[in-house]
């Protein structure tokens, strides 16, 4: 290669260089790492309280009551008392410092068959696992219950414009059970949307060993809420 073709070769060289250097430094894309799988929400267990303490604190009521079970009182005259129960003249609310020894009653006055110490004894826990359809698996167990009482399993959620109840599993096939001798039991149902603080799950005996499907039934007189679960 001649002088004059080598300086020819270096100056395109040199321009080429100097082009690259104006144009700025390279940037390759680069695409980023996906992110890991993320949980909808954690796993949580809950504890249900007897129905009488949990409407006494959501009410701030004291003493503190059940108004869906009632004791013999000769003095209560027929009337209508908390949650719009209208009861029978002889009967009044149960108080949760009542004698542990009083039975029961409906408020139409006639016995359920059980103390306010069986009635208080119930407990119970429910285990919430979130499903990737947005729903949540439920696992509750159930001590202390009424022997071989029918119950079912409400959602309720509170709103300023009232309360609402429907089956815990949307249609009522598979909320109801029946418990054991000692009053034992096992459910296992899914929800079809997720439960969130405005919800708790509702425990409920059906004193006429029924099954009411979609609804509770008469509240005081034949269906009676038991045990409840707030969600946090």
């Amino acid at each position: 290669m001649n002088v004059q073709r080598r300086n020819r070769v270096v100056a395109s060289l040199g321009a080429a260089f100097l082009a690259v250097l104006a144009a700025g430094p390279v940037v390759r894309a680069q695409t980023a790492p996906p992110l890991p799988a993320q949980p909808a929400t954690a796993r949580e267990t809950l504890s249900f309280v007897g129905h009488g303490a949990f409407f006494s604190q959501e009410t701030k009521r004291s003493p503190a009551i059940d108004p869906q079970v009632f004791v013999k009182d000769e003095s209560s005259a027929e009337g209508t008392g908390p949650q719009s129960i209208e009861h029978a003249a002889g009967v009044r609310p149960a108080r949760l410092d009542d004698s542990p020894e009083l039975v029961l009653y409906n408020a139409n006055g006639d016995a359920l068959g059980f103390t306010l110490e069986k009635w208080l004894g119930a407990t119970g826990t429910v285990d919430l696992d979130p499903q990737a359809n947005g729903g949540t698996r439920l696992t509750m167990s159930f001590k202390k219950l009424i022997a071989f009482g029918v119950y079912s399993v409400f959602r309720a959620t509170f709103s300023p414009d009232g309360t609402t109840f429907v089956p815990i599993d949307g249609d009522g096939t598979t909320n109801t059970f029946t418990s054991a001798v000692d009053g034992s039991a096992t459910l296992v149902v899914s929800t079809s949307s997720r439960l969130m603080h405005a919800n708790a799950i509702v425990l409920i005996l059906h004193s006429d060993s029924q099954e009411h499907g979609v609804t509770r039934g008469l509240i005081g007189v034949n269906a009676h809420h038991q045990l409840a679960a707030r969600l946090p």
